[in-house]
Order: structure tokens, then sequence, then C-alpha cells
């Protein structure tokens, strides 16, 4: 984990919406910092920002106020092919493949897709690409044919995982990434993205409810309620000692933190 300037950093974020006749604040002057090769998880209960939040991070929402910054440079005056060309430097993975792909593209297909929209590779070096990216997440070459909606959650959520390093991100948001998969297939997942970030120094925006994975796997951990952030600190000690409401409320919640041993594989 770098110690230097953060990759990524906001404060102040604003973000609201309408809702019936007024508009509610889904975030309200929110300040984050997260270090190259650093695993920031994010959690809190459902509404209280956290996809809102990973959403204007990535430039998919744009906030009412704030800044951002990404590698020192100022994210939000950064516009149409600008914006384009960073984009590979960031991406995000989703609790639901199914919905972020079409399900009948081939595997192949949405792993060329960000190698050729970014330029990352020539067309007759393709196919070699995609072969040692699928490789290096553990899928088998014979994958690359199949469509996504004939594949399993483990394996398409492993073609997610691919697609977002095929472009060589220096960070991934992963948002609920690993909550609809059974213990074994989740624990081999968490197991491919440990040694990504430990190979390539990729930072992780961690989004989860999951208090035992988070212990495992964060460095820190974030805590947000109603659209702030109410504490940030080393993942292990605030699991083990929280001191904002809302932290001790889903330590309480968790009731037991079960370790997560056994890493076995999906494949």
């Amino acid at each position: 984990m770098s110690s230097g300037a953060p990759l990524l950093s906001a404060t102040g974020l604003q973000k609201s919406f309408r809702r019936g006749g007024g508009r509610f604040a889904a975030l309200d002057g929110v300040d984050l910092e997260l270090a190259a090769g650093e695993t920031l998880a994010l959690v809190g209960p459902s509404g209280s920002g956290k996809s809102t939040l990973a959403r204007v991070l990535m430039r998919l929402l744009e906030p009412d106020s704030g800044t951002l910054r990404f590698a020192g440079q100022d994210l939000l005056a950064v516009r149409g092919s600008d914006l384009r060309a960073l984009r590979q430097r960031w991406q995000m993975v989703f609790q639901y493949p199914l919905a972020a792909f079409n399900p009948r593209a081939t595997v192949e297909r949405v792993l060329e897709d960000p190698l050729r929209i970014h330029g990352i590779v020539a067309r007759a070096q393709r196919p070699q690409a995609i072969g040692a990216v699928l490789e290096r997440v553990g899928l088998p070459e014979n994958l690359r044919s199949r469509r996504i909606h004939e594949i399993s959650g483990g394996q398409r959520q492993r073609v997610a995982i691919a697609r977002a390093v095929a472009s060589g991100p220096e960070l991934i948001v992963l948002d609920e990434a690993v909550s609809a998969l059974d213990v074994s297939v989740r624990a081999g997942i968490m197991t491919l993205l440990r040694g990504l970030q430990q190979e390539r120094n990729i930072a992780y925006l961690f989004i989860s409810h999951d208090l035992a994975l988070v212990r495992e796997t964060a460095h820190r951990v974030s805590i947000m309620d109603q659209g702030r952030i109410v504490e940030t600190g080393d993942a292990r000690q605030i699991i083990a000692a929280p001191a904002s409401q809302m932290g001790k409320a889903l330590v309480a919640a968790a009731m037991k933190l079960p370790r997560r041993d056994g890493m076995e594989s999906d494949r």
C-alpha cells in the first residue's frame, strides 16, 4: 500500500435527489481518501449513500458540489474525450454481472470490448490478450465462446473482474461484488482480488454489508449513515470497538463475526 499522496480524494461531496415534493440529501458533505494499493471498505445500512457515493466517484453521477481528485487531477473538470480516455484507469464491478453485461454476449466479446474501446491491444493480438486475462482470473480457455447467461455465477463474477482488470486500472470499485455468491465461491474471488492487488498495486473501494469479510479484507473502513461518513479508521480496530452510533449498531446487528477459513476455488 502506498504511503504518498492519495490516489483518490474527495472533499465536501453533496448530492441530492427529488423525492415527493422536496429533495433529500443522498450525500451530505462526504470526505474520503484512498491510497494506491489500499482496500477501503465502505459500510452502512441500506439508503446510507454507499452506492450513490460509488457512482459519483466513478463519474457515473455528477455531484451537486464538492471536489474530486484522481492521481492529483481535478476529476470534475474533465469532460468528453478526455474523460473517456481516463476511464481505463478506474473500473467498477457490480453485484449482478447479468445486469451489467449483455447476457447473450460471449465471454470473448465482453473481454474484447475494453481492449478495443481504449485501444489497448491491436486487433491481431486480442485473442492472445483475452487468453492471458482468462488464465489470470482462473477461467479455462474454452470458456471464451460461451455466452454470459450460460456460465455460473462465480464464473460470471470472474469475467466481470477480468473485464475490469483488462484495461490496467489503478482503482476498482466493488459494489457488493461478492454478496450474491456462496461462501466457497466468495473465498475464491477474494483470493483472486488479493493476488491482483499484490501484483498490480490496485486500490479497491469495497462496498459491503459483511463485516466479517470487511475485517479480513480491508485495510481501512468508512462507516456511512444518512449520507455522511461518520467514522473512518483501521478496519479491525473499528469493527472491534466502533466509536460511532452507527458503527456500534452495525457490529451489534452482526452478532458475531465468524472467521472465513478454507479458500476453496469455484472452478
